[in-house]
Formats: C-alpha cells, structure tokens, sequence
C-alpha cells in the first residue's frame, strides 16, 4: 500500500470545506477523509485557498465516434476522445450509441465496451433504441432519438417511439427531445433555427414525460434547451415521475441573438440539435441550474471538423473546456460551489455507479474504480478535479485534443482554469 495524501478545499453538495484525503495510489481508491491533521511538508498535494478540489467530474452525454466499423474514427477515437476529457478535467464520459454499427444487443454492445477500455479513463456506453431494438440481458442506459439525428436510431413518429419503448419498462432511458412531425414539417425553412423550432422541443418534452410515466422508466432529458419546457418538468416531478435533466454549456453560455450577429461561415459553427435558443431560455436554464432543478452539465461533445461543419453537420465539441467553464459558472455568475459539485461530480458519479456492478460482471473492466466515481468517500475512486480560481484560461487551438481542433469557445477568456487531474489515484502530467 502506497498512502499519499492531499490537502484542499473541498466542494461537495454538502459544503465547502478545508479537507485532508488520503488515498492509496496502488489501489486508486480514497482511505479517508477528514480534518487537516498532517503538517504541510509532509503533504504530498497541497492547495491553498485559491484551488478548489471536487471529486472527479464526469460528462454523461459525448460522442467518441469509435465503433468497431472504425469509420468515424477520423473524428475522433476512445484515446483522443479521453485526452479532450482529461484535458477539461474530466475523469469519466457516457458516450452516445448513435455509430455505424451502434451498440443495440449484448454482443455489440460488449464489444464496444471491450473497444474502449483501452482509454485512459472508465468510458460508460450507452445501448441504442431503434425501430427494432430490445433490452439487452443485463442493466445499461438506453438513448432513444425522437426525431432524426446522425445515424438511423430515430422514429419517424411517436407512435412508433412508443410501440418499441413498451418493450423497455423500468429501464434508464434518455430522451433526445425533437418532435419527429414537427422537423418534418419544418425540414424547408430557411435556417436551421426555424428547421428545429421550440415547438419540437416542447411537443417532445411532454410525449416524452408520459413515456416515462406509463412505462415507469427512469428518464433522462438530453442537452435541454427550452426554457418554457420547465414547467411541465416540475410538474411532472411533483407526480412523481422518474425524471432528471441534462443542460450543456453552449445552451447556458450562447444565444440565438448572439448567434445571428455573426456571419454566415461563424454561425454555422453553431448548428446543433436542439438548437442553442434565444437568450430568455439561456437565462431560465441557468436560473433553474442555480434553483438545483437541472441534474448535470454534460457536453453533448460532437467532434465534426471546421469543413463537415461548413457542410451543415449540427454538433459541437466541448471536453476540453469543461473545467474552465465550470468557473464561469462559479466566479460570473456567481453558482454555489454545492450546486457545481452536484451537477458536476456527484450526479454523473451516480449515473455512473448504478451500472458497475452489472457491468463487472460481464466484462470484469471497471473493478479498478472501487464504489465508483464522484464522492470524497472512502472506496471511491481517489479521482479528482482540481480548479484554479485564480488563473485565468483563454481558449485556443492550440490547448485543445479533441481531433476536431476547434471549439465554439475560440478566443474566449473564462475567469479560472484547471490545475490538476487526478485519476485512480495518479495525477495526470499535463501536456
């Protein structure tokens, strides 16, 4: 056994607070943590007031494009894909079945699972609903596309949607919440804001807290952007439904307005779906973030190339600068650390965590990570996130990894920056 040992402050939902963690870094996992008791040079990580330590922070929504085809791979792969998350102080991802050969049944999904476990970090799959799809034999999370989106898992109307999600009851199910009739009725309009109106999102939304409802799933709502589709999330949730709700950073940090002062060849950097909406959603997102009525800030990271994107490709990449806008959340507008550390660390941890144990089971891949991810808790992974409050960050090219070397925050200065990863007990050397 290997005790190394750190002092910080520590941000977790419960509080803020000058924290000593001692970990084993043979094993990866934290043995204890508690009052500052050992004198400062006989520690091996020390951060002063300036540093602000979460356990690791996880982005439960990416697409790392590898498959076994290989033929996204140009894009980006399980490697580049975890050097753009390290790189934004990631310590574990949830990547997107939406692939050449996407991950619908045990073999293909296992052997997806087997594809990455070459990375550096716990990469957690998801399985894809289609027309045609079932469960598989063991406990996953499941992503169903509403309406059309890269690759062929989507429906072409919610009574298809529902004829399969019947097959899917009780199952962990996220939502992509475009109104598949809507789009097709809104395919010829003259811009891609007009194309995705909020009306799908909204329509979507509701057809997609019933689902939930009836099928008792335990639903997610993916990279949500309308404002006005909140409330019929609180009220689904004073029901009792089983729901909780993604907010990406884009759809926090940008506007339509904003969007539509650019030009024409800046703008279509932005395409997404659902689009990034007027500035009056932004800010209801961002209060119901603060209000902790938004349950993770994940990335919805598509890494398309500056010339697929002059094509039309809807996605943006956004690993590497996950940290450095977290203190945009935190020192400008002014986030409580708590609420970060939720949002952050602790819930993806938790969506993380639930799948272990299945998982362990049938590829032995993850016992490495202890109880999992996410807590300042003895027998989680001794996994952290490290910010500096202090430093300044100004996104460039050249302190991005993802392959597609670009980001919709080029150019941009966040008030603080990341300092240091941790992973499985190992600090990560930066690059």
């Amino acid at each position: 056994m290997s005790i190394k040992s750190i002092q910080a402050t520590c941000a977790t939902s419960k509080g803020v607070s000058r924290q000593e963690i001692l970990f084993d870094s043979e094993s990866g996992l934290i043995k204890n943590v508690g009052e500052c008791k050992l004198p400062r040079d006989k520690v091996d990580f020390f951060y002063d007031h300036n540093f602000l330590l979460f356990a690791g922070m996880g982005d439960i929504h990416i697409h790392a494009r590898e498959d076994i085809s290989g033929k996204n791979n140009y894009k980006e792969d399980f490697n580049s894909v975890c050097c753009a998350a390290l790189n934004g102080g990631l310590v574990h991802v949830a990547d997107m079945p939406n692939n050449p050969v996407p991950p619908i049944d045990d073999e293909s999904y296992l052997s997806k699972v087997i594809l990455a476990s070459k990375g550096q970090l716990p990469i957690l799959m998801y399985a894809g609903i289609g027309p045609t799809t079932r469960p598989l034999s063991f406990t996953v999370p499941y992503k169903a596309y509403m309406g059309p989106s890269i690759g062929d898992l989507y429906f072409k109307s919610n009574s298809e949607l529902e004829n399969v999600l019947k097959h899917y009851r009780h199952q962990w199910v996220s939502f992509h919440c475009e109104d598949p009739e809507i789009l097709e009725q809104n395919k010829n309009k003259s811009d891609h804001f007009k194309q995705r109106p909020l009306e799908a999102e909204l329509m979507a939304t509701d057809f997609a807290l019933a689902l939930i409802e009836k099928y008792e799933l335990k639903g997610k709502l993916c990279h949500y952007s309308a404002g006005a589709g909140l409330d019929a999330i609180r009220a689904a949730r004073k029901k009792g439904v089983d729901v909780t709700c993604e907010v990406t950073p884009q759809h926090l940090f940008f506007s339509e307005e904003g969007i539509r002062a650019m030009k024409p060849s800046e703008q279509v950097l932005f395409q997404m779906n659902p689009p990034i909406r007027e500035l009056s959603d932004s800010k209801k997102l961002l209060e119901a973030l603060r209000n902790n009525e938004i349950d993770y800030l994940a990335t919805d990271h598509a890494p398309h190339s500056p010339e697929e994107k002059a094509k039309g490709m809807s996605g943006l990449p956004g690993l590497d600068t996950y940290a450095a806008f977290v203190t945009w959340l935190l020192i400008d507008q002014g986030i409580a650390a708590e609420t970060v550390a939720r949002v952050t660390a602790e819930n993806p941890g938790r969506f993380f965590n639930q799948f272990l144990e299945g998982l362990n089971e049938k590829t032995g891949l993850y016992k490495r990570w202890g109880k999992g991810m996410g807590f300042l808790e003895p027998d989680f992974s001794a996994s952290f996130t490290v910010i500096n409050l202090h430093k300044a960050h100004t996104v460039t090219t050249a302190n991005i990894k993802t392959k597609a070397r670009w980001s919709p925050f080029l150019n941009i200065t966040f008030p603080g920056s990341l300092e240091a990863v941790f992973i499985g007990g190992n600090i990560i050397p930066k690059v």
